[in-house]
This record gives C-alpha cells, sequence and structure tokens, in this order.
C-alpha cells in the first residue's frame, strides 16, 4: 500500500517542510520540482488519510502539509505533547467545528451546548479537564459544532474544500451487520447506526484495502475503528468496535469479519452498543 510521507524538515520547531508539496490523486503526496505550489490546498473532506512519520517530521510540518491544526492530529491520534516518532502512522481526520471565542461568563458546558457539541470530544480536543479554568479571549475548539443560520467554521486554514455531490453506488455495499436494528438515521454527513449484541460480527460492507485499523485509544471519538478504501474511490469507517480483527494493509473481501460490535470511543445513552459506520465519498444507502 502506498502509503503518505513527507518531505524531512530538519527543523523541529518548523511548520515548514523544505520543498512544496503537491497532493496526487487525493492519496499521495510529492514533492513538486517542477512549479512554486501556492499555500491554499485544495482538500476532499471526505477522505481519511494515514500518513507514516520521516526521520526529522514535525508535528507542526504534518499539520501544515495537509492543512489541519496541530491538535487535530492529537486528537486524532491519543498523542500527548508533541512528541512523535520516526515510522509512526498516523490518522488524518478530515475534522470541521467551530472556534469560540471565551467572553465573560462562558464555561466549558455552555460553549459546548451553544454548539451542540460534546463535552467529552472539547475537554479532549482542548487538552483541558472539566475544572480548567477559561480566561476571556481563550479559543475553544468544539469538534463537530454548528452555529445557527452561520456556516461552520473549517479548522483549516487556508484550505478550499470541495463542494460534494455524493453518488449513489446501488448494490456495491452490503449491510456491515446481521440482523440488528438501526439506531441512527443518517448524522455527521456520512454515518448511520447500527445496533446489535455486544461482540457481534461487524463485516466488510465492500471489498478493499484497510486503510487504518485501530485496535486501541479514543482516536477522535471513534474508540476502536477500521476503515477501508474501495475500488470506487470510496472510504467506509466502522467505529466503537470492542475489537479490531485486521490489520492495516490487509485486503478483505466483501462480507468478511473485520472486527466485534462494541462500546468503545464517545457512545451517547446507557445502550451504547452499537456500529457507527460511515461511507465517504457516497450516499449511505442504509
Amino acid at each position: 500500500m502506498a502509503l503518505l510521507q513527507a518531505v524531512r524538515s530538519p527543523n523541529q520547531s518548523s511548520t515548514s517542510t523544505e520543498e512544496e508539496i503537491i497532493i496526487v490523486d487525493g492519496t499521495s503526496l510529492l514533492p513538486d520540482n517542477t512549479q512554486k505550489v501556492t499555500e491554499t490546498k485544495t482538500v476532499d473532506e471526505d477522505q481519511i488519510s494515514l500518513y507514516v512519520v520521516r526521520k526529522g517530521d514535525t508535528l507542526p510540518a504534518i499539520a501544515k502539509m495537509f492543512g489541519v491544526s496541530v491538535n487535530t492530529i492529537r486528537w486524532g491520534n491519543d498523542i500527548k505533547g508533541n512528541t512523535i516518532t520516526e515510522g509512526q502512522k498516523l490518522a488524518i481526520l478530515p475534522i470541521s467545528g467551530i472556534q469560540h471565542t471565551v467572553k465573560s461568563g462562558d464555561t466549558l458546558q455552555s460553549i459546548t451546548n451553544k454548539y451542540k457539541g460534546n463535552l467529552d470530544e472539547v475537554l479532549q480536543y482542548n487538552n483541558l479537564s472539566k475544572n480548567s479554568k477559561l480566561a476571556v479571549g481563550d479559543v475553544i475548539m468544539v469538534p463537530g459544532g454548528e452555529a445557527a443560520a452561520a456556516p461552520k467554521v473549517s479548522i483549516s486554514s487556508g484550505v478550499t474544500r470541495k463542494a460534494v455531490s455524493y453518488p449513489t453506488y446501488e448494490g456495491y455495499y452490503m449491510r456491515p451487520i446481521v440482523g440488528g436494528i438501526r439506531t441512527q438515521g443518517l448524522h455527521d454527513k456520512y454515518a448511520i447506526d447500527l445496533a446489535s449484541s455486544y461482540g457481534a460480527d461487524i463485516l466488510a460492507a465492500a471489498a478493499g484495502e484497510v486503510l487504518i485499523a485501530r485496535g486501541s485509544g479514543w482516536n477522535g471519538g471513534y474508540g476502536l475503528y477500521v476503515v477501508i478504501k474501495h475500488g470506487n474511490g470510496t472510504q467506509t469507517l466502522y467505529g466503537h468496535l470492542s475489537s479490531v480483527t485486521v490489520n492495516t494493509g490487509d485486503y478483505v473481501e466483501q462480507g468478511q469479519v473485520i472486527g466485534k460490535m462494541g462500546n468503545t470511543g464517545r457512545v451517547n445513552g446507557p445502550t451504547g452498543v452499537h456500529l457507527h459506520f460511515e461511507i465517504r465519498g457516497a450516499r449511505n444507502p442504509f
């Protein structure tokens, strides 16, 4: 599998790389030696990327390359501080949300409620605890937050987001569980929730290559999760698993068991056992 690798950045505090880079087919990054590339890049917000850390890489340099914030990378990979290691595989989640500048009287809970966010995610993303003190002028990010009568503000700066019209691939995807029920319809643009018993088999909705297989961690609220990239250019994501039975780079057939149903990461309600199932790049038919 062709994984993403950066050009070397010898300055550990640098937010730029030695050479400008271009995005090739939305999945590969290469130095552009033929012409200068502007800092404004077009990023496909539907796709999740896997990046392999090279010697000399820094979080600011990687964040700038993908047009996301450093906290986005920390949040999606359970990274504390700034330490990354050569060979480490980073999931680059194309997260959007609302940035809020703290005013007098604001609390973490009131800010979260205002934008219909999740307090645990706000704390996790901003590296805060429930007892953290806020100061007027602080900037708090609410991942996935929504503002009434206003567009979402992307974390990324200087990045153009594509307007996507989702195609329909009739019959391409199979339902990723046997039996069970749908507990939540379309949400977060791509996802539905399907519930069955704890430990029930989770099946690959279509054949493809395992891009990400995370068997531990919070992972931006997904908990244990798997991402598969398919031959039609789409990705499917399977979240909140209790266990993962495939590895990054594996090729899986449609209907193959890739994990077990669980309630890891951010789950709501007393019966939180369910599968969070996303189709990125196509309409979700379920």
